[in-house]
């Protein structure tokens, strides 16, 4: 079965950064020749993987089950454009979770930290080559260009060249490296401030702004606290965070919907407003964001 997208500007998927929450092991860097271009990665090393991915897209190819990966070959072609991370579906539970994966072979890809779904089983070459040039479309969107340079036989293992972040994104990404929600914030604000058409410091500060307020927090807890106090908002705000952050885009947007005719004014007001932020962390030309925001629209109005 494949699952074909039909144009770049539907390669945008859900957000899982639970990952970011905690950082984990960097993953080993690839080396050698085509294999330069392919890394194994776990659930311990995922956010290595997120992070890579602000350079260079990753495609993500779930194999198991008897099957060995086989796009290697194929991402070769593509001269340093993009890297390919393999996972054992059968030895990393979370990755399967989060991916959604129901069978393998599943590809999936990372831009920007963020993943997209591109196909389960896999279509003839030339299909393949177009969803990967979609990709790279996509990344070109998000100015995310950069290459990694594939060694020679007698090279030293590659180190991704990536263009540099303008200095408040920087700032911000290097503080969620290490854990500073509140200094990422305030960078992205900066960013905005300065620029406020700056897309990708918007939607950074609202995918930080989710991970400060699911830090320190448990899923029993929130999902606990929802389920005691159905009309409180600040409860159901956390569940809906707690839902973006885990792929369940749907179910969060539903949630906070059917909670909103319900509100006074100052309950919509706070409602309105995370939900125009999980648009940003999702992607707002994400079909379900579409959807969301029309039936959002009819509801205020």
């Amino acid at each position: 079965m494949t699952n074909l997208p039909p144009s770049a500007a539907s390669l945008r998927g859900a957000v899982d950064l639970s990952s970011l929450v905690n950082p984990a092991p960097a993953v080993a860097p690839p080396t050698g020749g085509a294999s330069s271009l392919v890394v194994e990665a776990t659930d311990a090393t995922f956010s290595s993987i997120l992070e890579l991915s602000n350079s260079v897209p990753v495609l993500v190819e779930f194999y198991g089950q008897g099957l060995a990966p086989s796009l290697a070959a194929l991402v070769a072609e593509f001269g340093g454009r993009m890297v390919l991370a393999t996972i054992d579906g059968t030895k990393n539970p979370q990755l399967v979770q989060a991916f959604q994966v129901t069978e393998v072979p599943t590809v999936a890809a990372v831009i920007g930290g963020r993943p997209l779904q591109l196909f389960v089983g896999l279509p003839e070459e030339e299909e393949i080559r177009g969803v990967l040039n979609q990709v790279l479309e996509v990344a070109k969107q998000q100015n995310i260009t950069g290459t990694v340079p594939v060694a020679d036989d007698e090279g030293a293992p590659p180190e991704p060249v990536e263009e540099p972040l303008p200095p408040h994104h920087q700032e911000a990404f290097d503080a969620i490296s290490a854990g500073d929600y509140a200094t990422a914030i305030a960078e992205y604000q900066l960013a905005i401030t300065q620029n406020p058409r700056d897309a990708l410091a918007v939607a950074g500060l609202a995918q930080v702004s989710l991970l400060a307020r699911l830090e320190g927090t448990t899923v029993d807890e929130i999902r606990g606290a929802a389920a005691a106090a159905p009309t409180d908002v600040d409860a159901q705000l956390a569940v809906a965070d707690l839902d973006i952050s885990g792929g369940h885009v749907d179910d969060a947007f539903l949630r906070l919907l059917e909670l909103f005719p319900t509100l006074d004014a100052d309950g919509k007001n706070l409602v309105r407003a995370r939900m125009l932020e999980h648009f940003e962390v999702v992607g707002t030309d994400d079909p379900r964001v579409v959807a969301a925001r029309r039936r959002l629209t009819a509801l205020l109005y």
